[in-house]
């Protein structure tokens, strides 16, 4: 009962923001406010000044080095805008006393035993507060090891899978800000299902591998409860970083599937669309992390054109709803016209997409550290449980109590040519970018119908 009234709440307060553009967090509850944004103007990610003494240490366990270290690029832009932003205002009144924040880099190189050895270096001899990740589900699960092992706080805003949130994984010191990969299986079928209503056939490509099935499994639980006259005509799963995918590709051609919905990541989503564009394959990708612009550029508008994208962080049209948002967004696109290799490339020009999720995460992680005004773990703990907490976008998380998962809105984006992405980019000028469709019209689809999976041994009725 309880749930299903925070899920009503929730209904509420994201309606009232979509259609008053509200700049502030949404009645009166905790979230971001751009008006209390510091001076930005100095931040560039490739020169972080990291504040010395007692401060809030967070360590970003990422890929830093090896064959993923642009994933931990992303992740070091994402976490030290926001503690600059911090650090700017004065930081945050811990136990009587203002703390900035440091970030700390932890390359973990995409390997398990590393990922151990990192995390209690940062814990023992860094002595961090924080262990913020990362790539990898079997990497993650290593961090909440490591995290329940010292009592310290794991923040997960980027391994989907959410078994790492049911029994034996689960532990209290971790908590999933994220969106799931059940969720965004059964978000794309909720959009095919109730609000699209074209398309029928569908074949499910991912990768063989815990992440690449949870997503299948997802999607086809969503096409059962929400579109039962569709068929999947086909699913078939690779092998990690594949290069040759025409044995597939030419099985969806034979199939006569209207859409490839797929779980993909790069570099697999990239060379994945680019094959298939050169075997004349131009079904819609429904997927979650065909995004990145470079490949997308390489496959060009007429390519990227009726892509369909299951996001979590962003809102329906337009975009920018109010100045808040406009200083938000300026605040990071005017200091990347700055900014050195990697930093200056178009993955990091808006700010938004995954990047925008993660510096949402990270600003919830720290509002929830300063209204709990200490470091002590147990209390943080008490205090995100049940939270809730408005982006600068109006989308309203709650932190369930069970099994610390996150639940909000997602958000399905048709990508569109660069002229008719003026109604979703709506200031000047007036478009993404011009060398690739972007998101276009983009539709809610509300947490109430694809609440996060909750864990059947933890969150009992």
């Amino acid at each position: 009962m309880l749930f299903a009234k925070r899920i009503l709440t929730l209904i509420t307060i994201t309606l009232f923001v979509a259609v008053f553009g509200l700049a502030q967090p949404a009645l009166g509850i905790p979230g971001f406010n751009p008006d209390e944004m510091g001076d930005m103007s100095d931040y560039d990610p490739g020169n972080f000044k990291n504040p010395k003494g007692d401060t809030i240490k967070i360590a970003v366990v990422a890929s830093f080095s090896g064959p993923a270290a642009v994933v931990g690029d992303i992740y070091w832009a994402s976490v030290t805008s926001v503690a600059h932003d911090i650090n700017m205002r004065g930081g945050i009144m811990i136990d009587g006393k203002m703390k900035l924040v440091q970030v700390i880099k932890a390359d973990h190189q995409s390997k398990p035993a590393m990922a151990k050895k990192i995390c209690e270096r940062m814990i023992l001899r860094e002595k961090v507060h924080i262990l913020w990740g990362t790539n990898g589900s079997n990497l993650m699960k290593v961090i909440n090891q490591v995290a329940k092992k010292y009592k310290v706080i794991a923040v997960n805003t980027a391994a989907l899978t959410d078994a790492l949130y049911e029994v034996p994984n689960f532990t209290r010191y971790s908590f999933m800000p994220s969106f799931g990969a059940d969720q965004i299986g059964r978000a794309a079928a909720f959009f095919y299902g109730q609000v699209r209503k074209k398309e029928t056939k569908f074949y499910i490509l991912g990768q063989d591998y815990l992440f690449g099935h949870a997503m299948a499994a997802g999607f086809k639980n969503g096409l059962k409860q929400f579109y039962p006259s569709a068929q999947i005509v086909g699913e078939d799963f690779h092998k990690l970083f594949l290069t040759d995918y025409a044995p597939y590709l030419t099985k969806i051609q034979a199939s006569r599937a209207e859409v490839i919905y797929t779980g993909d990541w790069i570099p697999d989503a990239a060379n994945l669309l680019k094959q298939a564009r050169a075997m004349g394959i131009k079904l819609p990708f429904a997927n979650t992390f065909i995004d990145e612009p470079n490949f997308l550029h390489e496959v060009g508008v007429e390519g990227t054109k009726g892509l369909i994208h299951v996001a979590q962080f962003g809102g329906p049209e337009p975009f920018f709803k109010n100045k808040g948002q406009i200083k938000y967004y300026r605040a990071w696109n005017d200091q990347w016209k700055k900014w050195k290799k990697p930093y200056n490339g178009m993955l990091y020009k808006h700010g938004t997409g995954n990047i925008g999720a993660y510096r949402m995460h990270t600003y919830w992680l720290l509002d929830v550290i300063k209204r709990a005004g200490t470091l002590d773990q147990e209390k943080i703990i008490e205090t995100w449980e049940g939270d809730q907490w408005s982006d600068v976008n109006g989308t309203v998380y709650y932190m369930r109590p069970c099994d610390h998962k996150a639940n909000h809105d997602l958000y399905v984006e048709e990508y569109v040519e660069p002229a008719k992405q003026k109604g979703m980019f709506n200031i000047p000028p007036y478009y993404w970018y011009t060398g690739a469709s972007e998101p276009g019209p983009t539709f809610v689809i509300p947490a109430s119908m694809v609440p996060s999976k909750s864990a059947p041994k933890l969150c009992k009725k």
